[in-house]
């Protein structure tokens, strides 16, 4: 796994750095701006990206630009992304194209080195990875008359846990209850968000984007 870090804090990113070369993993290049990034990325061809939300010169959202840039010249690219806080307008430039191989981490998430590796990995295997404190904050944020809705409480758990990428084992051990129940809350999830089955898209990862798009909405 070949990969980029954009971080303009020098002391993390090369915490980051150590820890991923310890684990095996080949980090081509580490930058501090939008520039050198876009530049690594045209460079090295990396598998993943690993950026940071607010960089220079304004630290607003430099790195968001940068990432989204990234994904329109290299589709394929994983992205991970780091923020000190729920970012609320994060998402709608990142998922515009899809929330195939893109995660959103809180930066207090790296200390806890195995979850870190996971979603990392995650990512690159081309699923999603959402930090539960993200999911958490922008399901506590939504609307009465939000689109989910129409979701039972215990289908919005399940939806929840799919934005943070768990698979349905994962998420029937985190919800202790089965397979088959887990199976059967999904199914209901993708008829009541009218998501019929259909070989051009991942539903699952259309009813990730649907529910982050529309939370986003929401809290605006």
């Amino acid at each position: 796994m070949r990969i980029v870090i954009a971080e303009d804090d020098a002391l993390l990113r090369e915490g980051l750095s150590l820890l991923l070369r310890a684990e095996g993993l080949d980090v081509v290049a580490t930058t501090d701006s939008p520039t050198t990034f876009l530049a690594a990325v045209d460079e090295f061809r990396p598998d993943v990206a690993i950026v940071d939300v607010r960089m220079p010169p304004t630290h607003t959202d430099e790195g968001i630009v940068a990432a989204v840039e990234a994904r329109r010249r290299r589709p394929d690219l994983a992205v991970l992304v780091l923020s000190a806080y729920v970012e609320q307008a994060f998402a709608t430039d990142l998922l515009a194209g899809g929330a195939v191989r893109l995660g959103y981490l809180l930066k207090e998430r790296v200390g806890r080195v195995e979850e870190f590796l996971t979603a990392l990995h995650r990512v690159a295997d081309g699923g999603t990875a959402i930090d539960p404190e993200v999911v958490g904050q922008l399901f506590a944020r939504s609307r009465p008359d939000s689109t989910l809705s129409r979701l039972s409480g215990r289908e919005r758990d399940v939806l929840a846990l799919m934005a943070e990428g768990l698979g349905n084992g994962a998420i029937a051990q985190r919800l202790f209850v089965t397979d088959g129940a887990v199976h059967k809350h999904i199914r209901s999830i993708f008829a009541k968000l009218g998501l019929a089955p259909d070989d051009r898209a991942d539903r699952r990862v259309t009813a990730v984007l649907r529910y982050l798009e529309d939370a986003q909405r929401r809290v605006r």
